[in-house]
Formats: C-alpha cells, sequence, structure tokens
C-alpha cells in the first residue's frame, strides 16, 4: 500500500457513469479535493477485462492516472445474488445493455433469481475503490485498494426512484426502504460505496 494524503490535491474521477460521479463526488465534497471526471478530461474508458471488482477498478484507475498525470480513484461495483451464484456481479453494468437500461436489468435479475431459487432473495452490494498514484519515472502506477460490501434482500416490484442501477430492487439488512427511496445522506451512511470510502478516507484522508 502506498500511503499520501489526499487532502488539498486534484484528482480524476475514473467514471463516466453520472450516478457514480455524483455519489463520490458527494462523498469528497467535505474534503479540499478538487475533483474532476475523466469526461471532462476527455479520458476513454478502458475495456474492463478483468476477472474480479478488483481488477476492473485498477484497470480504470490506472489508465486515468497513465493519462492525467493525476491521482486517480476508480469504483468497480455490482450486484450479487445468492440464487443466481453472484451474477450479475461484475457484469452488473453489462447486463443493462449498451442503452443503460437498468429496469430491464433489473427484471431479468428478478426473473432469473425466481427461476433459479425461488425462496432465496438474499443479495449483497459489492464497492471497490482503488486510487492509483502516477508513476515515477520508468515505474507502474501503484495503487491502494479498498473494498466495500452491503448484504440484504431483492425486492419486488422496484421501489423509488433515487439513487441508480439496481438501487430499487435492493434492501440493506435492517432497513424498511430500498435503496431507491432512501435519501442519498441515509444510503451514504450505510452502503457498499460508503463501506469503501470510510476505509480510503480514514486512509488518504486524515
Amino acid at each position: 500500500m502506498h500511503r499520501r494524503s489526499l487532502v488539498g490535491r486534484k484528482i480524476v474521477l475514473a467514471s463516466h457513469n453520472p450516478g457514480k460521479l455524483r455519489e463520490i463526488a458527494e462523498l469528497l465534497a467535505p474534503y479540499q479535493i478538487e475533483v474532476v471526471s475523466a469526461g471532462d478530461l476527455g479520458l476513454k474508458e478502458p475495456d474492463e477485462t478483468g476477472a474480479t471488482f478488483i481488477d476492473n477498478a485498477v484497470i480504470k484507475a490506472e489508465a486515468a492516472a497513465v493519462a492525467s498525470g493525476l491521482p486517480a480513484l476508480a469504483d468497480d461495483s455490482g450486484l450479487a445474488v445468492d440464487a443466481l451464484g453472484g451474477a450479475p456481479g461484475i457484469h452488473s453494468a453489462r447486463w443493462a445493455g449498451p442503452a443503460k437500461d437498468f429496469a430491464m436489468a433489473s427484471e431479468r435479475v428478478w426473473r432469473e433469481a425466481q427461476a433459479a431459487d425461488a425462496k432465496n432473495i438474499a443479495a449483497h452490494f459489492v464497492c471497490v475503490l482503488a486510487l492509483c498514484w502516477p508513476a515515477l519515472p520508468l515505474g507502474a502506477p501503484v495503487c491502494d485498494i479498498f473494498p466495500g460490501r452491503v448484504d440484504g434482500t431483492l425486492v419486488w416490484p422496484p421501489r423509488g426512484t433515487n439513487g441508480f442501477g439496481y438501487d430499487p430492487i435492493f434492501m440493506a439488512r435492517g432497513q424498511t426502504l430500498s435503496f431507491g427511496e432512501m435519501q442519498p445522506d441515509a444510503k451514504h451512511a450505510i452502503s457498499h460505496r460508503a463501506d469503501a470510502f470510510n476505509k480510503f478516507s480514514a486512509a488518504l484522508l486524515s
């Protein structure tokens, strides 16, 4: 692990997903960090060819750090459904297709989970944050990894219009509202992204 404070620095958020950008920017808001997105800098999205959330987060953060010369923060996250053996997992965004139709993807998740095991509605969200520092001369970027998770259940039909992605069909353990029904501050307090961010904050924002 490479530990340096990010307070007062400029970083790149290595994502083109507006929902993720919004949530991460809100989490970073209390700190003196200048944030630009990969889209703002015209950076291309690298192919996510990894086999795990960690792999894909590092691919995105490394690419942005190399292209921009700035520390780059990437998030790879997804929904894992027990009845589907952890699917859609790292393919969560791909299930929504090129049009990013998460209503269609959510219906597929529920339909296939019910067909596989109608009594098992357990699911969890995973988030991995990767912070990659630009390479020293002749070196490779150095990355810090921060995993997060929140357990819960699927709900159907979808509930709420807040959040993004699969939020309307997921309810965290101990809650009565789906992520789609929760206000941002309430979701930020318990989400997989908040779990990862808390670890990231303790290491790099103190």
